[in-house]
């Protein structure tokens, strides 16, 4: 199987981890299993094949590599960080929190130079950063990373996916810090119908990326309905699961609300 092949399997399946539980520790367990089979799985092709040219070797540490290389750096921060939060009282969580935050933050100012060069889409260096230079490494490696196999980094790459995985592990946090500060809704709304119709809906709304142009998590979704609905939905990819396995009326909820407001729309023509 080639690279590009493995970086597709990749993308499939991690969406799937991502929309197959509520619990984010257990998702970033699975997600980090995902990173590190497949990164082993690309080093064999890249040992056994190497590269045809340097723009090949460019593109593989600058772009395909940082896939599932940036999602293994953000789970495993988002791991540690959840467990360590579990640990702290609810009143300092946002402390610790903002704390954390300001700590990636201030990694990012630290290579302000590089990030620059990657958010302004220059090139000019990437056969320096981005290809295994011996030289170029022997002077760029951090003490901490002297274990890492020079045939399967550069220079560059691992501070690359540093700073990919921690960009997004920051997004992660201000959701986070988000959710402590956000205003409850003080909903009157309560919904009377069942946990499977509430999921029905909700699922309906993330496939036909009526939300957020396509860009709202099924988690963001479901979270925010149950407190404008007042209502507590559990484990809804559970109950998600038991609607694919109906053998009949897949929809049945949505199917409802169609028949009813059909029926609606009619009498008022009549």
């Amino acid at each position: 199987m080639d690279v590009s092949s493995q970086i597709e399997i990749f993308k499939a399946i991690i969406q799937d981890i991502q929309h197959s539980n509520t619990d984010i520790i257990k998702i970033s367990q699975e997600a980090i299993k995902l990173c590190r089979t497949t990164l082993c799985s690309l080093r064999g092709i890249v040992k056994s094949k190497g590269f045809k040219s340097q723009k090949e070797e460019v593109q593989f540490f600058k772009k395909l590599k940082q896939i599932p290389s940036s999602y293994l750096i953000y789970y495993l921060e988002v791991y540690a960080f959840e467990c360590q939060l579990s640990k702290i009282s609810i009143q300092f969580r946002q402390k610790f929190s903002d704390k954390t935050k300001n700590h990636y933050y201030q990694f990012l100012m630290n290579h302000i130079d590089f990030v620059n060069y990657i958010e302004q889409g220059q090139a000019h260096l990437d056969i320096c950063y981005f290809t295994r230079n011996q030289s170029v490494q022997i002077m760029m490696m951090h003490t901490n990373d002297y274990f890492y196999d020079l045939d399967f980094y550069t220079s560059h790459d691992m501070l690359l996916t540093k700073i990919n995985g921690y960009k997004r592990f920051i997004d992660y946090l201000e959701d986070r810090i988000n959710g402590y500060s956000h205003v409850s809704y003080n909903s009157k709304l309560e919904w009377t119908s069942s946990k499977v119709a509430l999921t029905e809906l909700i699922y309906a709304l993330y496939h036909s990326q009526a939300i957020n142009n396509g860009h709202a998590e099924i988690k963001e979704i479901a979270n925010e309905l149950q407190k404008i609905f007042n209502f507590d939905l559990g484990d809804f990819y559970r109950t998600y699961l038991e609607i694919r396995s109906r053998k009949k009326r897949k929809t049945k909820f949505l199917d409802e609300l169609s028949m009813c407001l059909t029926s609606e729309l009619e009498k008022k023509n009549s």
